[in-house]
């Protein structure tokens, strides 16, 4: 009889999760295909921006018909000309004729500026915050020129930093340079939690004693494996001994199995986050200037939140 090879994509010690939900989640993934569009009342009334009262030209179209144009196009992964003709053909479609849209220039302007309001977290309580970083790549001179020569050139990038709850709810985002440290970037993620925090887990990157320090003084418990060989510190302040202790449970029990009991393999639903993004909205920015590009974010986390809210898988871990 041949040996049965262990998987490393699933070894032994991990725990083994299934979905409960099924019926309700292949609902919610059905949901997010479905291209039935529809405008408001509401959004009819209010794409027409007020006068502001002051001299000088008005915007003509208000910031909820900006959003929803670029969210469209966020959606559809249009470019900005084509978005224009898009958005056209459903006014039409729909009898809001009348309604101007926004051509490609404006989009680009207004998108420097644009304040996207983030969906509300429909988890009351306590929460998990999970956090983790990732690259995307810039279209700029670089990858032109490199493509339009031949050659490689250097490639790129900012860092999208996000924050999810247990359930892949993004609930914290920040996008920085590419050099900027992912642990220097905790407190300004913890700061747009508004639910409580129990725990937050992390890779290896924040271990900190900064990091440490800051759940602390919120009553958080802090789950990120130390670097191998880590020693215990004589300081006496809660962020301190909260590494200490995990330092010795991993001395006394081993990394696998620490990262077992702790539940450190909740770190997947951000990864998978970053998956999602990445497969659902793209890799690389598709805005130039860094403000629309923060804007770009902005719009692109809640077409993920919103998909997340039609469906989510309800995965239980399963007892051997």
């Amino acid at each position: 009889m041949a040996a049965v090879k262990s998987s490393l994509v699933h070894p032994r010690y991990k725990t083994e999760y299934r979905v409960r939900n099924w019926r309700e989640y292949e609902q919610g993934l059905r949901a997010r295909g479905d291209v039935t569009i529809w405008f408001s009342k509401r959004a009819i009334a209010n794409w027409i921006a007020r006068s502001s009262g002051r001299p000088g030209g008005q915007q003509l179209y208000s910031n909820h018909a900006i959003e929803t144009v670029l969210t469209l196009r966020m959606l559809f992964g249009l470019p900005p000309r084509q978005t224009e003709g898009f958005v056209g053909s459903l006014l039409r479609m729909l009898g809001h004729d009348h309604l101007p849209v926004p051509d490609h220039s404006t989009l680009s302007r207004r998108a420097k500026t644009l304040k996207v309001k983030p969906r509300k977290n429909p988890t009351c309580g306590p929460i998990q915050l999970i956090v983790d970083s990732s690259g995307l790549q810039i279209q700029g001179e670089g990858p032109w020129a490199a493509a339009k020569h031949g050659t490689h050139g250097s490639r790129e990038w900012r860092k999208l930093h996000l924050g999810v709850d247990e359930q892949g709810f993004i609930v914290a985002h920040r996008l920085t340079e590419s050099r900027v440290d992912d642990a220097s970037v905790v407190p300004d993620l913890v700061k747009q939690v508004r639910q409580p925090i129990e725990r937050l887990t992390a890779d290896g990157a924040y271990d900190t004693t900064a990091v440490y320090d800051l759940l602390a003084s919120r009553g958080a418990e802090v789950v990120v494996p130390p670097v191998k060989g880590a020693r215990l510190s004589k300081n006496d302040e809660p962020g301190v001994l909260a590494r200490n202790a995990t330092v010795e449970s991993i001395d006394q029990v081993g990394r696998r199995e620490w990262k077992k009991s702790a539940g450190y393999h909740q770190q997947a639903r951000v990864e998978n986050t970053f998956y999602r993004y990445k497969s659902i909205i793209g890799g690389r920015f598709r805005s130039r200037d860094a403000e629309a590009q923060v804007t770009e974010v902005q719009v692109a986390i809640n077409v993920l939140n919103r998909m997340l809210e039609l469906g989510a898988p309800r995965s239980e871990p399963v007892l051997n």
